[in-house]
């Protein structure tokens, strides 16, 4: 029998919850640690949708990358997600920048190999991974085969002015990181939203990029987290989220 104190237990292994960032808000957000984990829902994001294919599987835990509570809160309402979670007797584990700075297994090692990067290491202190490809190629063939690999229905990248072998990476948001990317010797910086004026910085430091948006490189890693729980708790069922989605359209 399965516990959310052992599946919570067991992420301390590879993404401590007190790696977190000091802004960030995570671990057990909703529910009690004791509460039996028979059937999971895995998720970036806690929507009401989610809630509802989590009564639909008849789970008692929904796991998310993005926190159900941020901010300190001073009312519930009923059409809000907690009171949702609460009413229906599902628990919130949120597991945000800790997951992000993982080395060993986290968002952006998902991205990373996703997409083809190699030989990773982690900026110290920072959610930025540095990686190489097998090959210099030129940005948008970079470009190219992320859209491919995460199944972007679209993407934004700049053509930059040389081959690009040595990446930078940052999932979600990440446009600030250009002048560390540059300085760790990077030719392009993957993330997943970067502001107009980020990316004239980084043009002009000579860091070409490639703008996934911020659900596709985020939403990289819930398949392979799925994976990796159920290996691990034979007893619990984990289910990667089909109701999860940036709600996006592209024409």
């Amino acid at each position: 029998m399965t516990y959310i104190r052992d599946i919570i237990e067991y992420i301390e292994g590879f993404a401590p919850l007190g790696s977190a960032m000091e802004f960030d808000n995570v671990g057990l957000l909703v529910g009690s640690p004791e509460t039996e984990a028979n059937r999971v829902l895995v998720a970036l994001d806690i929507t009401p949708d989610v809630i509802e294919e989590a009564k639909e599987l008849g789970a008692e835990l929904i796991i998310s990358h993005h926190p159900v509570i941020f901010k300190p809160i001073s009312r519930i309402p009923r059409e809000s997600v907690v009171y949702r979670l609460i009413e229906n007797g599902i628990s919130a584990l949120c597991m945000h920048t800790n997951l992000d700075l993982s080395p060993v297994f986290g968002v952006n090692t998902c991205l990373a190999d996703a997409v083809g990067i190699k030989n990773y290491s982690f900026a110290e202190g920072e959610c930025l991974l540095i990686g190489e490809l097998d090959e210099a190629v030129t940005n948008a063939k970079f470009a190219a085969g992320v859209k491919a690999a995460l199944g972007c229905d679209g993407l934004r990248f700049t053509l930059g002015n040389k081959l690009v072998k040595k990446i930078a990476v940052c999932s979600g948001s990440g446009g600030d990181y250009a002048p560390l990317a540059k300085e760790l010797g990077a030719d392009a910086l993957l993330t997943g939203e970067i502001k107009h004026h980020e990316i004239l910085d980084a043009v002009n430091l000579g860091v070409a990029v490639v703008d996934a948006g911020h659900f596709k490189t985020e939403d990289i890693v819930i398949a392979p987290l799925c994976e990796k729980l159920s290996g691990q708790f034979r007893e619990t069922e984990f289910f990667r989220s089909r109701k999860c989605t940036d709600t996006v359209e592209y024409i």
